[in-house]
């Protein structure tokens, strides 16, 4: 054989062996006599997320709530898509923020459902619309009724008697649960959870929005009921109350919380909280993006009809220091 052909015998191979290979991996992975859907047998994809509204009940500007808008903001950099942010802890205005997203004929939406059937027409308002939402943090077990296609967030309950049952493990014998905001079916769950794994519990209804309140009816329950030794916030803007109004009442009890910020953060170095319950809130802004540009372009559902959990995870004096920069960042 000449040069020549020897050469274009080299370049064509060069061309058709990636081809020959991807054929035999793929008679390899279907098998013996498996049936090959032809391409238009194919889902075809919805086409290019270009948009998202991520509209959810936290106040404007509250810690946990930015790490949530980080992530979605990060996600979008990532995926090259419009993320509009939006909050509002009024049920009402939340549902008049989701409709007005719909009026704008977003690709996709991120909502959290912390008064679900508030917010339920104008969800199915959005599904009709053919707009895929995906619901995060609160409602989980309202997000398929709903017509959602994923959920993603942490199981309020389960993370609630994990909370419970490590404040047992402590040697603690009586809990106070401290709810910082009346309606929200997320805050209900775990405290529910918590006091039944506990199993010597009671809760203390407080407003998130009148700090110095919240503190002085946690150092009243503390002083009404001595044998109360452990108290939960669900909150981490809750927690330095608490911290404090255990002080103040002059009480022993133990203090953990949901949720991180710096505040937590040292806290839990300086031994004043013992742990931090945490559900990594970024994944909850950033996975939705994810999720729905799968969907979008690749018609990928994620889940199996059950939620995409980011919690829960604890930090305590162990794996504080570890955390702590992401914290800062306001990654975690």
């Amino acid at each position: 054989m000449s040069l020549e052909i020897r050469t274009a015998w080299w370049r064509r191979s060069r061309r058709v062996l990636p081809w020959l290979a991807a054929a035999t991996l793929l008679a390899a992975c279907t098998g013996p006599g498996a049936d090959v859907p032809a391409p238009t047998q194919s889902p075809v994809a919805q086409g290019k997320l270009g948009s998202v509204a991520v509209v959810t009940h936290g106040s404007p500007g509250d810690a946990f709530w930015n790490v949530v808008k980080n992530g979605a903001e990060a996600a979008g950099k990532d995926f090259g898509v419009r993320v509009e942010y939006n909050s509002s802890g009024d049920p009402g205005q939340q549902a008049k923020l989701i409709d007005n997203a719909v009026a704008q004929g977003v690709d996709g939406l991120v909502v959290s459902m912390a008064n679900p059937e508030a917010l339920r027409p104008s969800i199915e308002k959005a599904v009709a619309a053919g707009i895929p939402v995906v619901t995060i943090n609160s409602g989980e077990s309202e997000s398929a009724k709903f017509g959602a296609i994923g959920h993603v967030g942490q199981s309020e309950t389960l993370a609630g008697q994990s909370a419970g049952k490590r404040l047992a493990d402590a040697g603690r014998k009586k809990l106070l649960c401290v709810i910082h905001e009346a309606g929200n079916i997320g805050a209900n769950q775990r405290c529910d959870g918590a006091t039944k794994a506990f199993g010597n519990g009671t809760t203390l209804q407080v407003d998130i929005n009148n700090p110095t309140d919240a503190q002085s009816r946690i150092k009243g329950a503390l002083e009404a009921d001595r044998s109360i030794d452990a108290v939960l916030t669900l909150n981490s803007q809750v927690a330095a109350r608490a911290v404090d109004g255990v002080k103040e009442s002059q009480s022993s009890a133990t203090v953990a919380t949901f949720d991180l910020n710096t505040d937590v953060v040292e806290a839990i170095r300086a031994g004043k909280l013992l742990f931090a319950v945490d559900q990594q809130q970024y994944e909850q802004g950033y996975l939705p993006i994810v999720l729905l540009q799968l969907y979008r372009t690749n018609l990928n559902s994620v889940g199996g009809g059950a939620p995409v959990q980011t919690g829960p995870a604890f930090v305590d004096k162990n794996n504080v220091e570890a955390v702590a920069a992401r914290v800062a960042l306001g990654m975690r």
